[in-house]
C-alpha cells in the first residue's frame, strides 16, 4: 500500500513537472497579448473538476467554473481552455449556460468564447445584456475588451433616458 502512495506520488511530481518544463522545452509560438487592460495579475481559474492534456495544451474545467481578470469575469458549468504554451492562456470556450461580466456590462448567453489575442469576448445562441436599467436582447455579442465595446446582432431592447 505504501508502494502504491509511493508510486502515485511520483506520477504526480513527474506529471507537474512536465507541465511545468514544456515552455521552457518546447518551440515558443505567437503568444496571445495578455489582458493588461481589464486588470493586471494572473487569470484566475476556479471549478470542481480539472482535466489537464498538456501534448495538447489544453484544459477542461468542469462545475462552478469561474474564470476571472480585473474587471472581466466569466461564470459557466464548463469551461475549455487551450494555451499558446503552457500556462500561458490564449482561448477559452465557456458552455452549458453563461453569465459573464466586464466593466459594468453584465451579458447571459449558452455559449461564449474568449480570445485572448484578439481581446474579443463572444457570447452565442440568445444573448441578453444589461447595463443599469438598459437591457438588450440579441442572437450574438461581441464585446471587445480593450474598449468595452459591444457589438450585437439581431437587436431587441430598452435604453433609458432622462426626464
Amino acid at each position: 500500500m505504501a508502494r502504491t502512495r509511493t508510486r502515485r506520488a511520483h506520477l504526480v511530481v513527474a506529471a507537474l513537472g512536465a507541465l511545468a518544463l514544456s515552455p521552457v522545452l518546447a518551440p515558443r509560438p505567437a503568444e496571445a497579448d495578455p489582458i493588461l487592460q481589464v486588470g493586471g495579475g494572473d487569470v484566475r481559474v476556479e471549478a470542481e473538476k480539472l482535466e489537464v492534456d498538456v501534448a495538447a495544451q489544453t484544459a477542461v474545467l468542469t462545475g462552478n467554473v469561474l474564470l476571472a481578470k480585473g474587471d472581466l469575469s466569466v461564470k459557466c458549468p464548463r469551461l475549455d481552455l487551450r494555451f499558446d504554451h503552457a500556462p500561458h492562456l490564449s482561448w477559452a470556450k465557456g458552455s452549458g449556460g453563461v453569465a459573464a461580466d466586464v466593466r459594468g456590462v453584465h451579458a447571459e448567453a449558452p455559449e461564449v468564447e474568449l480570445d485572448l489575442t484578439k481581446q474579443v469576448l463572444e457570447l452565442r445562441g440568445g444573448v441578453k445584456l444589461t447595463r443599469g436599467q438598459g437591457f438588450l436582447q440579441a442572437e450574438s455579442a461581441t464585446i471587445h475588451l480593450l474598449t468595452a465595446k459591444v457589438t450585437a446582432t439581431q437587436v431587441k431592447g430598452q435604453v433609458p433616458v432622462p426626464k
